[in-house]
């Protein structure tokens, strides 16, 4: 298993953020997990039919599976490393574990037309 699994794992069981898990996140992630974790508690991590998509301070970041089309992720990340993840991933793998998604009964590219 690995460290994200890991953390994973221990919030879907707790079904919320404690302090520890929070510990760990920091610890794993740095800034990234910090990131995310403010994301999660504003309720930023949206659930649509077609993307799950986390709402940035300057744009909205499409999520599928580990990969984010957001330029962290396309720059900074490690490939070879599984633990290294944008803020946005992160954020959609808290919210998941932890059931905090904010769901849409409606698909995203209809959305993203208005904005």
């Amino acid at each position: 298993m690995t460290a994200v699994e890991d953390w994973v794992a221990t919030l879907s069981e707790a079904g919320e953020l404690t302090p520890e898990a929070v510990d760990r996140l920091v610890s794993l992630h740095g800034e990234r997990g910090r990131r995310a974790i403010d994301a999660v508690g504003e309720r930023r991590v949206k659930e649509y039919r077609d993307f799950t998509v986390v709402v940035g301070h300057e744009d909205e970041y499409i999520v599928e599976g580990d990969s984010c089309n957001c330029a962290d992720s396309e720059y900074n990340l490690d490939p070879e490393d599984p633990t290294d993840l944008c803020w946005h991933v992160i954020a959609v793998k808290i919210a998941r574990a932890i059931d905090a998604v904010d769901h849409h009964d409606m698909w995203y590219s209809d959305v993203r037309d208005f904005l």
